[in-house]
């Protein structure tokens, strides 16, 4: 059989005392009050008509003792511990007189003054909108770490731009407590609690914006030429939430493109007060962009086609070192002037119909130039196509 430690300590209080026989009929408890305040003297008296000193055993939820007697006269005092009387709650004592012994109980209540307010408050962000809200939890504690009594007022003040409230809640099961709800502007809310004229410290809440509502996309480039070299530049209007707030800065904006071959290329971009951009190269080739922005599963944008013209409409193609090696160029843009370098030329090398090797550079000054060398390529005859820019030109029965 288990026997919980109160329960030991009072078989071994008892056993104690059972070598002295106590008349309780000569014991008369003459302390009438019951209920005292946290941190005042608690002093339990009998009255006495022999020679007894019994001892008395008292306990509470924070600990129990046995205490001795204080005699004058035929007046038995015992004075409960500070560590005891201090803590809010009941106070269950036992006079261990025999053959029966006295007991009962008193009732410690908090002091009606605050020592300090204990708030805690989360979470520290909400949504604008008016159905998020933050709590504050606010507990008054006397000199002595007690919660205050049940009903006492608490008044929670909170300052919104220039708007101020205060509410008054009530102390319940030890605590009381506040939602706060999220106004449909983004800011900050301070507030603070006080109760018995104690006011705490200041905290905040932040409103953050709602998710963000649908948007629009423009862009902006130099010129419309597919040089594989300039960079247009991808813009969103203002992004906002449904109440008219501007997202947060760092909002991840993708900016998803199809290209002509419905392939998917993807750039992104973050927000700054609301705008995000985002950049892509020109294509080497003439194409048609279409483009659409997501904020992932929140919000998008409309759909914008962006065409490409083609820079290089015709070039040179010649031959030298028994054919072996290939030129390609000039290589001229929109303007007659030379394609920035990285341009990418593709030679494309047949045997009769069959494809037997491709070969890629890029443009240096503009102009590329293909070497075909003798281990790789034997003597024999081939057809041959070069491709820049989305152009094609082919030569056939090249002979090496």
């Amino acid at each position: 059989m288990k026997f919980s430690l109160h329960n030991i300590i009072t078989l071994v209080l008892l056993i104690i005392n059972s070598y002295t026989v106590y008349a309780t009929d000569n014991i008369q408890l003459i302390t009438t009050t019951t209920t005292f305040v946290a941190g005042e003297d608690v002093t339990l008296k009998f009255k006495i008509e022999n020679n007894t000193s019994p001892s008395l055993y008292i306990s509470n939820s924070f600990g129990s003792t046995l205490i001795k007697a204080h005699k004058t006269d035929n007046i038995l005092s015992y004075n409960i511990p500070l560590h005891l009387s201090s803590r809010v709650g009941t106070i269950n004592w036992v006079l261990l007189a025999k053959p029966n012994s006295l007991q009962g109980s008193l009732k410690i209540t908090p002091q009606n003054t605050v020592n300090t307010i204990q708030n805690y408050l989360g979470p520290p962000s909400i949504t604008a909108g008016g159905n998020d809200y933050s709590m504050l939890v606010a507990i008054p504690i006397d000199n002595y770490d007690n919660p205050l009594a049940k009903g006492t007022k608490v008044a929670v003040k909170h300052q919104f731009h220039s708007s101020r409230t205060i509410d008054t809640i009530f102390i319940k099961n030890n605590i009381s407590y506040k939602n706060i709800y999220s106004t449909k502007q983004t800011g900050r809310i301070l507030l603070n609690s006080s109760c018995l004229e104690f006011n705490s410290k200041e905290y905040d809440i932040n409103v953050m914006p709602a998710p963000p509502t649908n948007f629009n996309i423009g862009y902006s480039r130099h010129h419309n030429y597919a040089d594989g070299n300039q960079i247009t530049t991808f813009t969103t209007s203002i992004i906002k939430d449904k109440y008219g707030n501007i997202v947060s800065d760092g909002t991840y904006v993708d900016f998803f493109i199809k290209n002509g071959t419905k392939t998917v290329l993807k750039t992104s971009g973050t927000t700054i007060k609301g705008l995000a951009t985002a950049k892509m190269i020109h294509p080497d080739h003439a194409d048609t962009w279409e483009i659409q922005a997501f904020i992932d599963g929140m919000a998008e944008s409309n759909s914008i086609k962006i065409d490409y013209k083609t820079v290089i409409s015709d070039f040179n193609i010649e031959f030298s070192n028994d054919n072996r090696n290939i030129t390609v160029g000039p290589l001229k843009s929109f303007m007659d002037q030379m394609i920035p370098d990285g341009l990418q030329v593709t030679l494309y090398i047949y045997s009769g119909e069959n494809l037997v090797h491709t070969k890629h550079k890029s443009s240096s000054d503009g102009y590329v130039t293909f070497t075909l060398n003798v281990n790789q390529f034997p003597k024999g005859t081939y057809n041959i196509t070069i491709k820049v820019a989305g152009n094609s030109k082919s030569v056939n029965t090249v002979k090496l």
